[in-house]
């Protein structure tokens, strides 16, 4: 085995320069991935949430072949309004947790359950502004947990907001051509 050679041309405060002295510790592609931004991880959760959810909500009542609310009197207006107020919580609540340098995993629990109780909320309070009594709006929204539709919505925002904080967590390397990469690698 060679031995380093030592390279002596210049002192340092240490003494005499060493092998390895005038090495880099730095990437010399740049900083070290630190993820996606803030912003793009919103924007896929925003999106999977949004897909998952209705996608979810429409495989419920076509193959359990029951209507997610159906209370007599009632339009679909509660409905629609309850998901787009639960599309906004679900973004409100998870942009906090995606501005940390690192975010939390556990934290999507409570981005989740806070969704799904916007999503029952909304639509019981949307049900009384359209005219509905207390009782059916009751109703509707007792419907949304004892069909599933609850449950449909709180796995959809557990999947999304997963997504965007591993998302955010990655220290994956971007991808290169094949001319691109180092000879080391």
């Amino acid at each position: 085995m060679p031995k380093p050679r030592q390279n002596t041309s210049a002192p340092s405060k240490r003494g005499p320069l060493r092998y390895g002295d005038n090495m880099t510790i730095r990437d010399p592609h740049g900083p070290a991935p630190e993820g996606v931004s803030a912003v793009l991880a919103l924007v896929i959760g925003f999106a999977s949430f949004a897909a998952l959810a209705i996608l979810g909500l429409g495989m419920l009542t076509f193959f359990a072949d029951i209507d997610i609310i159906a209370v007599p009197g009632l339009d679909i207006w509660p409905g629609i309004v309850g998901m787009v107020i639960a599309i906004a919580v679900f973004s409100g609540m998870l942009w906090p947790v995606l501005v940390r340098e690192r975010p939390h995993f556990p934290s999507v629990i409570l981005v989740a359950i806070i969704t799904v109780i916007a999503h029952v909320a909304t639509v019981w309070v949307s049900a009384l502004l359209s005219g509905a009594t207390a009782v059916q709006a009751s109703d509707a929204a007792a419907q949304l947990v004892t069909r599933g539709s609850s449950a449909v919505v709180l796995a959809a925002a557990l999947v999304a907001a997963w997504i965007a904080v591993a998302l955010r967590r990655t220290q994956a390397n971007p991808p290169r051509w094949p001319w691109e990469r180092n000879e080391e690698e």
